[in-house]
């Protein structure tokens, strides 16, 4: 994995080496331990002033670069630096947080935008085995017919808000942007985003659509992270062509119509 944040130029800075291996928090290698340290450094030179909590958006492209156990790692990686961190869950479409940390299923974060739960009742928590800390988590939840909708809702920016008066980093874990716009969306309550990028996986024309549609947003891009390194597998990875990117391309027909492109029918209309 590598981390590349922006200058004061607006280029990318390589700042950390590669890694192998997808390892989550204590059991991660020592490379993946010491490449999330140095994503956890360059995160908290961001931000001028450290005092306040900061909500940091962790998404992608597609689906399958990483993006989760980057949210994950990086929660936990900075909770080993003695911070108060909570990690939520946005993906409330193919929610992966609670099944990568085998948590028991809840309710969660949809449950508490409809009013049906209180924050209280949501929350779980991750310890780890090897260290005394841990740091909580608001796992997805049910799964509604309107993530958008929910993710901008005025009772999200009014959670958010409030669960900044009790930590000092919140990590959300939000969908690929080229698949929903559910990313786009949060990227406006929140004080950064983080975009994960796998090697021989994500199309360059695809990551600078992504960012194109983050910069329209206005969202605060802090900084990409690059992960996986090639494995001699094929250019793009054990998934296939596009990886598990179909799973959102047959969630976001169900919900919203025959509109969307999916990667393939863009590359057949290039071809014509």
């Amino acid at each position: 994995m590598s981390i590349f944040k922006k200058n004061k130029n607006n280029t990318a800075a390589k700042t950390s080496n590669t890694l192998e291996g997808s390892a989550i928090c204590e059991n991660m290698n020592f490379a993946a331990s010491e490449a999330y340290k140095r994503l956890r450094t360059n995160i908290l030179f961001s931000f001028a002033d450290n005092s306040a909590c900061r909500v940091v958006g962790v998404t992608s492209a597609l689906r399958g670069e990483g993006k989760s156990i980057t949210a994950i790692n990086i929660a936990y990686t900075m909770a080993l630096n003695g911070k108060k961190v909570l990690l939520i869950d946005a993906d409330m479409r193919i929610p992966s947080i609670s099944k990568k940390l085998e948590l028991p299923k809840g309710t969660g974060l949809s449950n508490l935008l409809v009013g049906l739960d209180k924050v209280t009742e949501t929350f779980q928590r991750y310890n780890c085995s090897k260290h005394d800390i841990g740091f909580d988590i608001i796992p997805a939840g049910d799964l509604p017919p309107n993530p958008a909708e929910l993710l901008g809702s005025k009772r999200m920016a009014s959670l958010l808000s409030s669960l900044k008066q009790h930590y000092d980093y919140i990590f959300v874990d939000l969908p690929p942007v080229c698949a929903v716009s559910d990313a786009l969306i949060v990227s406006k309550v929140t004080d950064g985003m983080i975009v994960v990028v796998r090697q021989d996986y994500c199309r360059t024309d695809t990551l600078k659509d992504a960012v194109q549609q983050l910069e329209f947003a206005e969202a605060n891009i802090i900084g990409f992270v690059y992960n996986g390194a090639s494995d001699g597998s094929g250019s793009y990875g054990k998934y296939g062509k596009y990886g598990k990117y179909s799973k959102y391309s047959k969630y976001y027909s169900k919900y919203y119509g025959s509109d969307y492109k999916t990667p393939e029918s863009y590359e057949k209309k290039e071809s014509k």
